[in-house]
């Protein structure tokens, strides 16, 4: 509804299990959308395919969101998370002070930079969860972990090859969360209410693709599929992979890990 506070609820936590669990209980308690939890730390956080999700406390941005998206296709739940990701890529280039285009999206979930060997390094994961009624979607939870105030002498031996920060990519500089939130929540707002009006920006999503033209090893539920990654279908949100000349399109539901080689 146009003109109601975007917010219904923002609460902020020094440590949780998790943001997604308590953003869950809130939707199942009746809360309306848009409902918010923030993180110091997190002891039970996680990612994609049930993956453990750590952060040293205060490090990163651990931030759940609460949709009741009225009238969005189950087919179309892939959007919000998205569009949320899209928000958050604009938010930390204006806050870490970082050039246009410098973080790319990569297919299904992870926010990425360009690293000094031309590897990339993975700066955010984003995680959705989809209460489905009939054909359209109940509710949903968003959930965006975001290495920001974190110098890579204390990335973990096993992921930092891997991995990078804000405060990496801002050369050393503090990358303030709380400007980050906020920024973010701001820019989350417009894309929303755009999307409410059945308006979701394909452009930016699809041109913050680095997967597109990029080789790709995936690991499906009953095989491995190496192909080049020829773009994105902003209808179902699949990756469509080129394999003997024939383009097949992946569901991110159906991926238990990506890799661009």
């Amino acid at each position: 509804m146009k003109g109601r506070p975007f917010l219904s609820r923002l609460e902020r936590f020094a440590s949780v299990d998790s943001t997604q669990r308590i953003v869950r209980e809130w939707l199942d308690a009746g809360t309306r959308e848009v409902c918010v939890a923030v993180a110091d730390e997190q002891t039970a956080g996680r990612g994609r395919q049930g993956r453990g999700w750590l952060a040293p406390c205060g490090a990163a941005l651990l931030v759940s969101a609460g949709f009741r998206p009225a009238g969005l296709p189950v087919r179309h739940a892939w959007r919000l998370a998205a569009t949320a990701s899209l928000a958050m890529v604009d938010a930390v280039e204006m806050v870490a002070g970082l050039p246009e285009g410098a973080l790319f999206l990569k297919w299904p979930n992870d926010l990425v930079a360009d690293g000094p060997d031309g590897r990339l390094l993975k700066v955010a994961g984003v995680l959705g969860e989809t209460v489905a009624m009939g054909g359209a979607v109940g509710h949903a939870i968003i959930g965006l972990g975001v290495n920001a105030d974190w110098p890579a002498s204390d990335f973990p031996p096993a992921l930092a090859a891997g991995m990078t920060s804000l405060h990496e990519l801002a050369g050393g500089r503090h990358v303030d969360r709380d400007a980050l939130l906020d920024t973010w929540l701001g820019l989350l707002e417009a894309r929303i209410e755009a999307l409410r009006d059945g308006k979701f920006d394909a452009a930016g999503w699809e041109s913050r693709q680095v997967t597109t033209g990029r080789q790709v090893m995936m690991d499906l539920a009953d095989e491995v599929l190496v192909g080049m990654a020829s773009g994105v279908d902003p209808e179902s949100g699949s990756l469509l992979v080129t394999e003997d000349e024939t383009a097949r399109p992946i569901d991110s539901g159906e991926v238990l890990r990506c890799r661009v080689v």
